[in-house]
């Protein structure tokens, strides 16, 4: 019997018992009304959001601390936290006042000394962050509810920064935890938005649990995306770690859990043949599928290496590994943005197309000085975006004759190991598996992966002078056609440099019993405005 075949009997066990999970405490009717039971994509294992930029972290911290704009659903940034902002006539200067009635979770209101420090601390890890600390001339409070950002040259870009989606967001944090080296983790999670984090209750492994903040004031107009009032509906959500998926979908069915966000398509059949569950595409600008390999050791810091996998690796055996056989769910990506979007380039893509050459990776991989060492590939297992994408992975290595090293473990062992520059030997790497959302690729403004500038770009931390090169012509460019050349350029040198190895576009599911209204389309799971019937 077939893997897809196993996962289809046992999602359709109907409860966690019949399938070796633990069955979750009944509420009473009212109580089950207002709480909300989620299963997330992953285990809630660390919570930094501005230390890394796992998506289960991100997602978690959208719910707990505010954020100054925030991108609505027609990617636009849009006034959360700002009040107004101005800028001077010569770009140089931008001040902005915060809105009336913000609390963080202890009660203390938020000032401009928070804002100060938390934009202090996101500015040493994200992208965008790293290119405003580079102009600035001075970040100050002006008073309690004002602060000013003067810089050296214009950065039109600004509201973007402050508001986009890719991780690691602007989370507004009390000063005090904002203080935090941005490369050690936090250990106080006070929070400025709806939810409050029950640090109490949370269990990593197992549950994270968030309560309504009565005192977050929300904006008035119409929640879109990270946008608008986010007004929550929900007074208590429960994240219930659920790494099998045929266990989940199980839950799901019997009505213990009441939203997967991430079901596998293998068991969506079973789903939609529930007259109780809403089935739908979670996200139209789907997912880019993510090869990292760490350039900084051998073998894989000689491009050869890299250009080597680029060469064998067929997208398609990537895709069926995550989506199966729906052909609707996934097309070959010769790039690194979204496609269908006005980005999307092929420039310098050939080499994944067409058949595939392992006489000639092999080949590349003799030229970069391989010596049959071994390869530490860390795979996810309770991911399966991850699982899928890393047993593909290991039979091409193996085939293109290199000595795999495949260590299976944890999403959020992978979240802290791919911090390490160590060689794989003592606590690094070689490679791992992620995904980035296609909300995240449609330009290089955010796109952390995209980045070539060593010490300061993405985990594996290539170094690419022609595509760092592009990325400023694009922050650069005038017009539309100035970013499509700019793009189409950086999409040729990131492929010849091989950044990374994208291994396609997939769109993924979302799930929920159809007594929870409300939820929306978008790049990650949106609570506010959310209702459950009992």
């Amino acid at each position: 019997m077939d893997r897809r075949t196993v996962l289809k009997g046992l999602a359709g066990a109907g409860s966690l018992a019949a399938t070796g999970g633990l069955s979750m405490p009944a509420l009473s009717q009212n109580a089950a009304a207002r709480t909300l039971r989620f299963v997330p994509q992953a285990d809630l294992a660390n919570f930094d959001p501005i230390w890394g930029t796992q998506y289960v972290v991100r997602n978690a911290a959208a719910l707990v601390w505010d954020t100054l704009y925030g991108i609505d659903a027609n990617l636009q940034p849009k006034r959360q936290m700002v009040e107004s902002e101005e800028v001077s006539s010569d770009g140089l200067t931008w001040t902005f006042r915060l809105r009336d009635g913000l609390k963080f979770h202890d009660g203390e209101k938020v000032l401009a000394k928070d804002v100060v420090a938390s934009l202090t601390r996101w500015s040493f890890r994200d992208p965008m962050g790293i290119g405003i600390k580079a102009i600035q001339s001075d970040l100050v409070a002006v008073d309690d509810k004002t602060f000013k950002w003067t810089l050296t040259k214009p950065y039109p870009k600004m509201l973007l920064a402050l508001g986009k989606n890719n991780a690691p967001c602007t989370f507004i944090m009390p000063e005090r935890i904002a203080k935090t080296d941005p490369f050690k983790q936090i250990t106080e999670y006070v929070g400025s938005g709806p939810m409050k984090f029950v640090r109490s209750e949370w269990v990593p492994g197992a549950k994270s649990v968030f309560e309504k903040f009565t005192d977050y004031v929300p904006r008035q107009e119409k929640a879109s995306w990270l946008a608008g009032g986010k007004q929550m509906l929900i007074d208590r959500i429960e994240w219930v770690v659920i790494p099998d998926p045929a266990t989940a979908a199980a839950a799901l069915q019997n009505g213990e859990i009441d939203w997967w966000e991430n079901p596998i398509a293998d068991l969506v059949p079973v789903l939609k043949k529930n007259r109780n569950i809403a089935v739908d595409i979670a996200d139209p600008l789907g997912n880019i599928g993510v090869f990292r390999m760490n350039h900084l050791h051998p073998p894989f810091n000689d491009v050869k290496a890299r250009r080597a996998v680029l060469t064998a690796l067929n997208q398609e055996d990537y895709m069926r590994a995550i989506v199966g056989d729906d052909n609707a769910l996934w097309k070959p990506l010769p790039g690194f943005f979204t496609p269908g979007t006005p980005l999307y380039s092929e420039d310098g893509g050939d080499i994944l197309k067409g058949k595939r050459d392992f006489a000639a990776a092999k080949k590349l991989l003799a030229e970069s000085g391989y010596t049959n060492q071994p390869v530490s590939c860390i795979v996810a297992q309770d991911q399966p975006i991850t699982k899928a994408q890393g047993d593909v992975t290991a039979d091409l290595l193996k085939q293109m004759g290199m000595n795999v090293d495949f260590v299976a473990t944890d999403w959020g062992t992978v979240g802290s190991r791919r911090a390490q520059k160590a060689p794989a030997g003592q606590g690094g790497w070689e490679m791992f598996h992620t995904w980035h959302a296609g909300a995240d690729c449609l330009s290089p403004a955010g796109y952390a992966g995209i980045r070539g500038n060593g010490d300061k770009s993405w985990w594996g931390w290539p170094t690419s002078e022609a595509v760092e090169k592009e990325v400023t012509a694009w922050f650069d460019a005038k017009n539309l056609d100035e970013e499509k050349a700019a793009v189409a350029r950086l999409n040729k040198a990131a492929m010849e440099d091989v950044i990374y190895a994208p291994t396609g576009f997939f769109l993924s599911y979302t799930a929920w019993r159809k007594n929870v209204s409300g939820i929306v389309k978008g790049p990650l799971p949106f609570f506010w405005d959310v209702t459950k019937t009992a």
